[in-house]
C-alpha cells in the first residue's frame, strides 16, 4: 500500500511541473505567431508594461514588435488561459455532480443558452464586436442553467443526476431550434454568429478579458469550496444526507459554479466542444477521484490544452490560422479514443 505521504508528494509535483509547462505554452503564445519574435524581445516587451505606470494595456508601445505583444497577443494569451482553465474545472464539476463520465458543459443546455442569447442580440441589435454581445452570451448561459436545474428539481424538489442530464437535453434541443430560426432569418446575423460559434481566442480586445475575469475567478473559488461535498456526493445522495450534506444546496452551490466558469469563458470566445470532456479525464488518470485535487488538476490542464492548440492552430496554417476550437476537436478526439482503448478511464 502506497503511504498517504507520498501520493500528497507526488500531485504536488505534478501541480508544479504543470506550473512549468503552462508557463512554457504561455511564453510559446506570446512568441508564435505571423510573425515569430524572439524571447529577449518578448520578456522585454512584457516588463516594459508590467512596469508602465499607465498599466499594461495602456502605455504607449516603444516598437511594432511590443504593440504586437501588448494588444495583440497578451489579450490574447490571457483569455486563453483563463477560459481554458474555467472550462477545465466547469467540465469536472458537471461530470461529478451528474455522475456521468461523458458529461460537458453543452449537457447542461449553457453553450446552448449563451448562443441563443448571443444570435438575438446580433439579429436585434445589429451586434458585430464580442465585447457587444458578450453579455447576452453569458446571460443566455445563465439563464439556460438557472432553467435547467428549476426543470430537473419539479416533482420531489430534487434535482437528480438523471433529471439534469435529461432536462439539459430538452432545453439545449429548444435553445439550439431558437437559434437556428434566428440565423436562417437574417444572414447578417449568421455571418456573425458563425466566427463566435466556432471558438476563437484571435480577435479578442482585453476589454473582453477584464470583463469575464471576474466571473472565472470567484466560480474557480466556489469550484474549490465545493470539493469536499462534491466527494460525498460522488458516494449517492443517501450516504451524503447521512454524513450531514444538504443535497440540494450542494449540488445548486456547484452548478452555480458551473454557470459563472462556463458562461464568462463561453461568452468570451465561444463554446468550445471537447475541452471540458477530456481534460477531467486526464486529470483522474492522475489524481483518481478526488475532487480537491481533480479540480485544480482539471483547471491547469484545461490551460495548457487551449494554450496548446492556440499555438498549433498558428504554425500549422500559417501565414493564417486556424481555430482553437477546431484545433481542439482535431486534437482530443483521437486522444479521447486513445485513452478509452487504453482502458484508462478511472470511474466516477
Amino acid at each position: 500500500m502506497i503511504h498517504p505521504g507520498t501520493v500528497r508528494r507526488r500531485r504536488l509535483t505534478g501541480l508544479l511541473l504543470l506550473v512549468v509547462l503552462l508557463t512554457v505554452a504561455v511564453v510559446a503564445s506570446i512568441a508564435i505567431g505571423t510573425r515569430s519574435l524572439a524571447p529577449t524581445t518578448v520578456f522585454d516587451a512584457v516588463t516594459h508594461a508590467l512596469g508602465c505606470d499607465g498599466g499594461p494595456f495602456r502605455c504607449p508601445a516603444r516598437s511594432t514588435a511590443e504593440e504586437i505583444v501588448r494588444e495583440l497577443r497578451l489579450p490574447r494569451t490571457a483569455l486563453a488561459l483563463f477560459a481554458g482553465v474555467a472550462l477545465g474545472v466547469a467540465g469536472a464539476l458537471i461530470q461529478g455532480y451528474t455522475r456521468n463520465p461523458l458529461a460537458d458543459a453543452g449537457l447542461l443546455g449553457l453553450n446552448a443558452g449563451a448562443g441563443f442569447l448571443a444570435a438575438l442580440s446580433i439579429f436585434a441589435f445589429g451586434f458585430t464586436a464580442p465585447a457587444q454581445y458578450i453579455w447576452f452570451a453569458f446571460a443566455g448561459s445563465a439563464i439556460a442553467g438557472v432553467i435547467v436545474f428549476g426543470v430537473s428539481s419539479i416533482g420531489g424538489g430534487k434535482a437528480s443526476p438523471l433529471s439534469l442530464i435529461l432536462a439539459g437535453a430538452a432545453v439545449t434541443a429548444f435553445l439550439q431550434a431558437m437559434t437556428n430560426a434566428i440565423i436562417v432569418l437574417d444572414n447578417a446575423a449568421l455571418d456573425t454568429y458563425r466566427f463566435w460559434v466556432v471558438g476563437n481566442v484571435a480577435g479578442r480586445e482585453a476589454e473582453v478579458f477584464w470583463e469575464v475575469l471576474p466571473f472565472l475567478v470567484v466560480g474557480a473559488g466556489m469550484a474549490m469550496a465545493a470539493a469536499p461535498s462534491l466527494n460525498l456526493l460522488s458516494l449517492g445522495d443517501d450516504v451524503a444526507r447521512g454524513l450531514g450534506v444538504d443535497v440540494t444546496r450542494a449540488r445548486a452551490f456547484g452548478l452555480f459554479a458551473v454557470v459563472l466558469l462556463t458562461g464568462g469563458a463561453t461568452a468570451a470566445i465561444g463554446p468550445i466542444a471537447f475541452l471540458g470532456l477530456v481534460v477531467p479525464h486526464m486529470a483522474r488518470t492522475i489524481t483518481g477521484p478526488d475532487n480537491k485535487w481533480l479540480i485544480p488538476y482539471s483547471g491547469l490542464l484545461g490551460g495548457l490544452l487551449l494554450l496548446v492548440a492556440d499555438v498549433a492552430g498558428r504554425v500549422i496554417a500559417r501565414p493564417g490560422e486556424l481555430q482553437v476550437g477546431v484545433m481542439l476537436a482535431a486534437i482530443g478526439a483521437p486522444f479521447f479514443i486513445a485513452l478509452v482503448r487504453r482502458k484508462k478511464l478511472v470511474a466516477l
